[in-house]
């Protein structure tokens, strides 16, 4: 798995699913034809983007490229119905509205085992492939399901967990965990005797604004079970390189100024913060991929530039001086 993916730097496609905005479908379809170009080998996207617009635009992206050429991700736990509705008005708990210009679709939260199969069979024909190579389960998580998320997470136990597992065993994907915004969820299911995963995706909890509890105690968890992290959401929504959210919502002022803290120190050392960004996130042992997210060419661009940055030691001495980073974060540089 390590080998697999190991110090890459991924394409995360929420945004393709009108995240936030209506994109134009010649945008859409650019920006991934920009990342294959740059060099870049792995995408992932679910469902719940843009109820499937988001894996209909990369399966069709990826459609003109060869299949053993690229590694590829999505994620179980909603099934998109032929059911129409308002966008709109769909309720993602902290999430808000973020996909209200995606498609019509209903999005039904289901981690039994028939959905998980069924949600993989309707994913590979968006998707226009014939096999994935790793599956998330997708945010059985207290940001979605408030209360409910325990509920919500032993369904999975029972149903997705033991059926990612078994089609990992005969071959079907490479591997498989969770996909998810909190780090609580991973941390419960690696103390399950039962689930094995091999691979998790975490979502804006490894970043410059927010790795704490992460570094603390999930980092070292999934060293000792042996699984890899990928890290979604390295500029926490946007806030980190130049937009205007924080966990999907607009940011608050605190936050703004955090930003404005790190950007000050970023540009004395005449670097951005989205290559501090970036380069943070990769630098931990337990991380074997960073999945940021574009919608425009040009951002793919600037993703693989912040990666090739050299960051003085400087930079990161004062970062920690400031308290901005934890003073026993891994570092891609030695800071004596």
């Amino acid at each position: 798995m390590r080998n697999l993916l190991q110090g890459k730097l991924g394409f995360g496609t929420a945004p393709l699913g009108n995240m936030y905005r209506n994109i134009p479908e010649e945008e859409a379809l650019a920006t991934v034809d920009a990342a294959w170009e740059s060099g870049v080998r792995y995408f992932d996207t679910a469902p719940l983007y843009g109820s499937g617009l988001s894996e209909i635009r990369l399966g069709e992206a990826l459609s003109k490229r060869n299949r053993d050429e690229y590694f590829l991700s999505t994620k179980v736990g909603r099934i998109i119905s032929d059911e129409l509705e308002d966008p709109s008005a769909r309720d993602f708990g902290e999430k808000g509205g973020i996909f209200e210009f995606g498609r019509k679709n209903k999005i039904i939260p289901d981690y039994s085992a028939d959905a998980t199969l069924r949600s993989i069979e309707d994913s590979l024909k968006r998707l226009q492939t014939d096999r994935l190579d790793f599956v998330f389960v997708h945010d059985p998580a207290q940001d979605f399901y408030g209360d409910e998320w325990l509920a919500q997470f032993e369904i999975a136990r029972t149903g997705a967990f033991r059926t990612l597992t078994q089609l990992r065993e005969e071959g079907v994907i490479k591997g498989w965990g969770l996909g998810v915004n909190r780090v609580e969820p991973i941390e419960l299911m690696l103390d399950l005797e039962e689930a094995k995963p091999n691979v998790s995706l975490l979502a804006g909890r490894y970043s410059l604004l927010d790795h704490e509890r992460a570094l603390q105690r999930l980092m070292p968890a999934a060293k000792k079970h042996n699984m890899d992290i990928v890290v979604g959401g390295p500029y926490s929504s946007g806030v980190l390189a130049g937009g205007a959210h924080f966990e999907y919502q607009k940011a608050s002022p605190e936050i703004i100024a955090k930003v404005e803290k790190i950007k000050s120190i970023a540009d004395r050392h005449q670097i951005s913060v989205k290559a501090a960004g970036l380069q943070f996130s990769l630098a931990n042992p337990a991380v074997t991929a960073v999945v940021p997210g574009a919608t425009k060419p040009e951002r793919i661009a600037e993703d693989q530039a912040a990666l090739k940055t050299v960051i003085p030691a400087a930079f990161w001495e004062e970062m920690i001086e400031q308290k901005l980073i934890a003073p026993n974060a891994p570092l891609p540089i030695d800071v004596k």
